[in-house]
């Protein structure tokens, strides 16, 4: 990386902070930094360039939620809403994970919204009583493999056959919604709410039970010390051993705002939601859930061997496959992990309604699911994305939703709404993608 960094600095003239055009374009600021000061200097040119990153997705959720908090008088940002708005996302974002594993690729997965429903659907059946009374955990490790295997069928037909995904995917959207009406078909609505059967009530919990409040910031700490730990040892064992890392004044300030972050969530949803003489406060166990399915899926991405051929395949496939890469593979397993996310979006959407039913709108929530990407800041050509916008994707369909809902907004202006801010994140994209290809075909 250092010789890289040479050719390109000799290659280039450097600017007055000693970093050069070419380098601030092409690599990622914590690498090119070698100073909190110098890494808040590179992002600011790289965004006058254009490279906003995320940047545009936060001032529309802020700019949302100060217009939603005006218009409803206070009500939108209330600890009660804030909590409901949350759970109301957690099947976006899930399903903008999923999209976001073919998506790096250039493809796309329209059969998500149905392999969530036939997980749901799988989970729900499994642990009724009378009938299967699966253990919770073997019910959903057996949708999850289920979900998994039609990923992997797709994948295979996209990477070893060829087939456009879109058109893949499109079938798969009505195969499984003919799997979810086939095994729903008799029972038509499937309920797991029940408190006295252990193994539908622990389904229910995930997203409807909470963690006790002194539990809550506990676990905050716990988790606070110990990722904070593990970013803080691997950036400063790198530092010693003279390999690139980030700035330790970046370091440390990325662990301060994991530690407020995690602090706000927790005194937020500890404050009590319910009436006076039955409270409701705590955690929901969903927030804890799907961070850590944030977590596992980012490390896949960003620190793997996997993780990085699916870049390389998004962004120049040709390339990837003289360096000695197996597209086939890599993308096969991306279609196996998107379904297998999707699957675990329909486990969070059952625990959601305390059940499932033929009447799943699957088609909707797969768009919901790419709009959660896209809107979030993944490139619909490939290449450039990252797990962690499928929550602030997934956190602006619903804060549009739940505005709209709470103003007694009729369904299609929502829809309209939200088809808009899909409309202007693609258009950013472009713009920012067309705007690098100039600038780098001005350098050559």
């Amino acid at each position: 990386m250092t010789t890289k960094l040479s050719r390109v600095a000799e290659e280039n003239p450097p600017a007055a902070d000693g970093l050069s055009a070419a380098a601030i374009d092409v690599v990622p600021p914590e690498i090119v930094a070698e100073s909190l000061g110098q890494y808040l200097g590179v992002m600011g040119r790289r965004i006058a360039a254009g490279n906003t990153g995320a940047l545009p997705v936060v001032l529309a959720l802020v700019a949302i939620s100060v217009g939603f908090e005006i218009w409803t008088q206070g009500l939108f940002l209330s600890p009660g809403n804030l909590v409901n708005l949350f759970i109301e996302s957690m099947v976006f974002m899930t399903l903008g994970m999923a999209e976001i594993f073919v998506l790096l690729l250039g493809e796309i997965d329209l059969s998500a919204g149905y392999v969530l429903a036939v997980g749901a659907g799988i989970v729900a059946l499994l642990v009724q009583k009378p009938g299967p009374n699966f253990p919770w955990w073997i019910a959903i490790i057996i949708a999850l493999v289920c979900c998994g295997v039609t990923g992997a069928v797709w994948g295979a037909l996209v990477s070893r056959l060829h087939l456009p995904s879109f058109v893949v995917t499109l079938a798969g959207l009505l195969i499984m919604w003919g799997v979810m009406l086939v095994i729903l078909g008799n029972a038509g609505d499937v309920s797991i709410s029940s408190a006295i059967l252990s193994n539908q009530h622990v389904v229910y919990e995930i997203v409807n039970g909470n963690i006790p409040p002194l539990a809550g910031w506990i676990s905050m700490a716990i988790v606070a010390v110990v990722l904070g730990g593990v970013i803080w040892t691997r950036d400063a064992g790198r530092r010693r051993r003279g390999l690139v890392a980030p700035p330790a004044g970046l370091t440390a300030l990325k662990i301060g705002f994991l530690v407020v972050a995690g602090a706000v969530v927790v005194a937020i949803c500890n404050v009590n939601r319910g009436e006076v003489s039955s409270p409701v406060e705590g955690v929901p166990y969903v927030v804890p859930v799907v961070f850590a399915v944030l977590i596992l899926w980012a490390i896949l991405l960003q620190r793997t061997r996997f993780g990085r051929y699916v870049y390389a395949i998004g962004g120049n496939p040709d390339a990837a496959r003289r360096a000695g890469i197996s597209l086939p593979a890599i993308r096969t397993w991306a279609f196996v992990l998107s379904g297998v996310t999707a699957g675990f979006a329909g486990i969070l959407y059952l625990s959601w309604q305390g059940g499932t039913s033929t009447n799943v709108n699957g088609g909707q929530y797969v768009l919901y699911g790419v709009a959660a990407a896209v809107i979030g800041g993944t490139s619909l050509f490939g290449g450039r994305g990252k797990i962690a916008q499928a929550i602030l994707g997934g956190l602006i369909i619903g804060a549009i939703y739940n505005g709209l809902y709470l103003q007694g907004v009729q369904v299609q202006w929502q829809l309209i709404a939200t088809g808009v801010v899909l409309v202007a994140a693609v258009l950013i994209d472009t713009v920012s993608r067309r705007g690098n290809l100039t600038g780098s075909s001005a350098r050559i």
